[in-house]
This record gives structure tokens, C-alpha cells and sequence, in this order.
């Protein structure tokens, strides 16, 4: 076994990775990474081939390709350089050519543009001379049309302030109600109507949401299936929620929309040191594996989510069971409410009788 192979195959144990994950992580065959840890080049189906599956896994264990070739490039084959002598030649030869035919066009070029030089400047001069002739007008009709807007707007402005008449009809209001003589209809319509109100007001009490944290979401561990690690996340919102992947360092990451890799891949790569990701947890679920657990932080809303492995394999499901619960609360308060203003309705009547 090579140096080279060695140093990749501490740090995939390191990570507690086996060679089939990294096959599933880097989709380079498992016998080309035998190869690879055991310095056996040969195997792999070319030079090129070997520097690009060698910086891959690299990547995938954690470690810095560009540093590990540099350090083994004695144990590393070189990329052959294929014979261009032939495709520069006939650059060259290209290059001759068009230099020729751009030296004769060249010279048509330059006495043409001599003589369309003069003939701009005369057509410019010219469009600026008419400009400026039938400018003047224009210029004094769009003043006189901004002097009759001007005109036509001012009166409109003093049209306003009569809107504050409004007031001295609602003064008015209480004086014609003392004046007229008090009757049973009309002490039983006073005394209805602010019951009225206060059962309308006690109705839109009971019906308005709660805005404490009951619609913050509640997550729970709930068991292991497999290698996986499911959580159940319990939410009586109606706004999306929203999972954050930030990722501190480089990690394999794979995201799909379900509690399998079966699901919509919406994420399957490396990541990089301060990058942000951010999904919507629906009703399928989402299924979230990283290679580097420490190096990868996952929060729904805020909260931690995580298993405490170096790989971590996250399931997370949506439970919605609690919405139906504050629902039920929700109809039963302004039942009630509602049954008290029919009572508070049916006291005033029998006073007013009285």
C-alpha cells in the first residue's frame, strides 16, 4: 500500500466512512477505490482518470486534493500530453492567411471610412439645425399646457375642506335624542343596542387566532430505522417550515424530498465552508445524509436537529395531528360566546318589558 493510499484510507476511517459509501458518495467504482488505497494505478482505465478519481475521494473524505497530489506527485502518473504540432501548424498557417486577406481589406476599410467621416459630420450638423428649428415651438406649447393644468387644478384644491361638516352632524345626533320624549320602543332600542355590540365585540374576541407560541413547531426523536434516525415534527401552523442546512466546513451532503433517498433529489454534493441551504418541510418528508456531521448544522425554525454521529442519516416527518385539537378549542369558545350573548339579548327584552 502506497502513502497515497494510506493517507485516504485514514481519513475515510476517520470519518467512519466504508468503501461502499464512498462509492455511493462519489459514484466511483468500488474495485478503482481498492485500487487507489492499494497504489495499484494500473487497474484504472487511464492517467487522466487517476488524478481526477484521486482528487474526488479526497474531497470526500475531507481532505485537500490539490495538497495530497502535490505532496505524492512522484507516486501519481502523469496525464499523458497528446501531439499538437500539427493543429499549430495549421493555426499558424490560418493565422498567415487571415493576416493577408486583412491587410488587402484593411485598405478598403480605411478609404472607405474617409469618406463616410465627412459625409456623419454633415448629417449630424444637419439633424442638430432642424432640431433646434421646430424645438421652439414645442417648447412654448408645452408651457402654455402646463399653465392651463395648472390653472384647471387650482380649484380643486379648495373643494376639500367642507369634509369637515361631518362632525357637526354627529354633535347633532345627541341633542335630537334628549329632546325627543323617551318611549318604550326607543328606551328598548337604547338598551338593546349596547348589548348588541357587546355581544359582537365578545364573538370577535372568541373567533380571533391565539398569537402565543402554540404554532411553533415541537421536534421529537422519534426511534431509528435501519441507520436512520427519524424525527416527528409537530406543527399546527399554516406557514411553511422552513429546514436550514448550514454547512461549516466541507461535508458530502445528499437531500431528497421524502423519508428515503427514493424521493426528489434536491441536493447531492460537496459543500462548501459558509454556504446556506434552506427547504421547505412538506408532508413527504425529507431525508437528509451527511458525510460530516460536525461540519453540518440543521435547525427547523431555529431548533438543532441532530443524532450525534459523524454520518448522519436524518429522517423528518410532518405531524399535523394537534391542528385538529385547536380547532375543536377554537369551536367550542365561540359556541359559548355565542351562547352568552343570546342570554345577555334575552335579559335586556324582559327589563325593558318591565
Amino acid at each position: 500500500m502506497s502513502d497515497l493510499g494510506r493517507q485516504l484510507r485514514d481519513a475515510r476511517l476517520a470519518k467512519g466512512l466504508s468503501l461502499d459509501d464512498v462509492q455511493e458518495m462519489t459514484k466511483i467504482r468500488k474495485r478503482y477505490l481498492e485500487a487507489i488505497e492499494a497504489g495499484d494505478f494500473k487497474v484504472l482505465p487511464g492517467s487522466f482518470y487517476v488524478r481526477a478519481f484521486i482528487k474526488t475521494y479526497a474531497e470526500a473524505v475531507g481532505l485537500s486534493a490539490d495538497e495530497l497530489l502535490q505532496e505524492h506527485q512522484d507516486d501519481v502518473p502523469e496525464t499523458e500530453t497528446e501531439a499538437v504540432m500539427e493543429p499549430v501548424v495549421q493555426q499558424r498557417r490560418a493565422a498567415r492567411r487571415t493576416s493577408s486577406s486583412g491587410g488587402r481589406s484593411g485598405k478598403w476599410l480605411s478609404t472607405t471610412l474617409m469618406w463616410i467621416f465627412p459625409l456623419l459630420i454633415v448629417v449630424l450638423v444637419y439633424i442638430f439645425v432642424v432640431r433646434n428649428d421646430n424645438g421652439a415651438p414645442e417648447v412654448a406649447s408645452n408651457n402654455k399646457g402646463q399653465q392651463q393644468q395648472e390653472t384647471t387644478t387650482k380649484p380643486t384644491t379648495t373643494t376639500t375642506p367642507p369634509a369637515t361638516t361631518t362632525p357637526e352632524s354627529t354633535t347633532t345626533t345627541p341633542e335630537s335624542t334628549t329632546t325627543t320624549p323617551p318611549t318604550g320602543a326607543g328606551t328598548e332600542q337604547e338598551q338593546s343596542t349596547p348589548d348588541a355590540t357587546g355581544t359582537d365585540e365578545e364573538a370577535t374576541d372568541s373567533t380571533t387566532p391565539p398569537t402565543d407560541t402554540a404554532s411553533q413547531p415541537v421536534v421529537t426523536q422519534a426511534g431509528k430505522e435501519g441507520r436512520n434516525t427519524i424525527f416527528n415534527v409537530n406543527y399546527t401552523g399554516t406557514t411553511p417550515l422552513k429546514v436550514s442546512i448550514k454547512a461549516t466546513g466541507q461535508s458530502w451532503l445528499e437531500v431528497y424530498k421524502s423519508a428515503d433517498s427514493s424521493g426528489e433529489r434536491l441536493f447531492f454534493n460537496n459543500t462548501e465552508s459558509g454556504q446556506d441551504l434552506s427547504y421547505d418541510l412538506g408532508d413527504t418528508g425529507l431525508y437528509i445524509k451527511s458525510g460530516n456531521s460536525p461540519a453540518t448544522d440543521i435547525t427547523i425554525n431555529g431548533q438543532p436537529i441532530t443524532d450525534g454521529k459523524a454520518t448522519s442519516r436524518i429522517v423528518l416527518k410532518l405531524v399535523k395531528e394537534a391542528a385538529t385539537d385547536s380547532s375543536t378549542d377554537s369551536t367550542s369558545t365561540s359556541t359559548d360566546s355565542s351562547t352568552d350573548g343570546t342570554t345577555d339579548e334575552s335579559t335586556s327584552t324582559e327589563t325593558s318589558g318591565n
